[in-house]
């Protein structure tokens, strides 16, 4: 095996086990629920915790590769994933449990951006499109077996071998990066804005928290003043912003329509479908009796929909344009999540398979389009910064989802029976996902000649 393709490799391997940690433990979130003894809306913060890890640190990694080189931060990073993932599966208190998510978030994001980074390094030009096709793949690969896989672990052995069962994967990477890796130490004194980072990173929290504490204690009082602080921070961050020339995030490129409109449809499709997909596996296995390895399946079915759309979406791009794609992808999407709230038993199988499917075709062809037309306006830095705020969004629309639907659900379920909550909240879900087409209406068709790269 040649140079370039052992880093491809590790890379891979590494983008891999990130996405089954996503995917994997949200299967598991019931049993974690039921052991912990915590609700709904708390045990969502076992994805926000990862995921804030990865947001925070992701901006940082160019820096720390100059100053400790790539090989010893790509080890590092798996080590610290495989010592902090073991801690996960032992944690015996809630708030241990996601303390240690954090820190495998934090030392999982290290190893992604530079091991794309290095890649694409080594595979220029039209071999670019071979290794796009293959992370494309790793990224549709690891949802359609994960949940599967995840659930089986659960419903067999418990919910802490689904954390476990990522070391030996680790542990290898680490093993590969220190024997394969010959990169030298990158040159630069790049010096990163940690203090925009650490601001952008409170006021996400204060906002999560503002929707977990209304959701979980239904207090306007302590929702108003995490609500408060996250407002607080994001003012700082624009006077730090203004004084600073190399801010995180360039708040000047969010006026461009294409990205903030790409923006808004990433929070109502895999933000809502994030944490419509918490919620449906609570409601199949804790009130329909599904097992976790039947529930895990029918992620499998919105993984083929969403490879449906990623074959078909280049052309439809090129021959619809970006606002007749999303309306279609938005309505579909929406309509998959209506559907989920008319199951109300286990022999509603054909619902379901209807359901998954209709949501990953339409999850697909929105993801794909918004990836596409986020960025089509930037060039040179400027496509540089506005990748950096694709890049953050996209992390932090799982969370916002998760913990929206979760504060919905829980609200709901103080008014009615458990049944017409679940079902409400599919319903508020699949209305709050066709918001964008308000937007989408007052535009005039947009035609573009670019390809679609069919990156999530």
């Amino acid at each position: 095996m040649t140079y370039r393709y052992r880093i491809a490799l590790i890379f891979l391997l590494g983008f891999f086990i990130d996405c089954i940690n996503i995917f994997m433990s949200a299967i598991a979130l019931p049993a974690i629920a039921e052991d912990m003894q915590v609700s709904i809306v708390s045990v969502t913060w076992v994805s926000n915790s990862y995921i804030l890890g990865l947001t925070l640190i992701i901006p940082l990694s160019h820096w720390l590769s100059q100053r400790f080189g790539i090989r010893a931060l790509m080890v590092t990073s798996m080590l610290f994933f495989s010592l902090s993932v073991a801690l996960v599966g032992y944690s015996h208190h809630f708030g241990e449990l996601i303390f240690w998510r954090f820190i495998q978030g934090v030392s999982g994001g290290l190893l992604i951006p530079i091991g794309q980074a290095l890649t694409f390094q080594y595979f220029q030009g039209h071999e670019r499109s071979k290794i796009s096709t293959l992370i494309m793949a790793v990224a549709l690969i690891a949802p359609a077996i994960s949940p599967t896989l995840g659930g089986l672990i659960v419903d067999v052995v418990s919910w802490r071998w689904v954390f476990y069962s990522n070391i030996p994967f680790s542990l290898f990477t680490a093993f590969l990066a220190f024997l394969w890796v010959k990169e030298p130490r990158p040159q630069g004194k790049s010096v990163p804005d940690i203090k925009g980072v650490i601001l952008i990173s409170l006021m996400i929290v204060s906002g999560l928290l503002a929707l977990s504490s209304y959701g979980e204690y239904h207090s306007p009082l302590l929702a108003l003043f995490a609500l408060s602080l996250a407002i607080l921070f994001f003012v700082f961050y624009y006077f730090h912003y203004k004084g600073y020339s190399s801010s995180v995030i360039n708040l000047k490129l969010l006026k461009n329509r294409k990205l903030s409109l790409s923006i808004f449809v990433y929070y109502c499709i895999p933000g809502v479908f994030t944490g419509v997909n918490i919620l449906a596996i609570f409601y199949l296995q804790q009130h329909l009796g599904f097992t976790g390895q039947g529930t895990g399946i029918f992620m499998l079915l919105y993984a083929i929909g969403a490879f449906t759309a990623m074959i078909i979406s280049g052309a439809l791009y090129n021959k619809l344009g970006m606002k007749y794609l999303f309306i279609i992808a938005l309505l579909l999407h929406s309509t998959g999540i209506a559907l989920l709230a008319l199951v109300s038993d286990p022999n509603d199988i054909t619902l379901l398979i209807v359901a998954y499917l209709i949501m990953g075709i339409g999850g697909g062809i929105g993801a794909n389009t918004a990836q596409t037309t986020a960025l089509y306006d930037f060039v040179s830095q400027e496509l540089v910064q506005a990748s950096v705020i694709w890049n953050i969004n996209r992390q932090v629309v799982f969370s916002i989802g998760a913990t929206v639907v979760a504060m919905l659900f829980n609200t709901l379920s103080l008014f009615n029976i458990p049944q017409t909550a679940y079902s409400m909240t599919f319903i508020g879900c699949a209305l709050i996902g066709i918001l964008p087409i308000t937007l989408l209406l007052t535009l005039k068709k947009q035609k573009t000649s670019q390809e679609i790269h069919n990156e999530s």
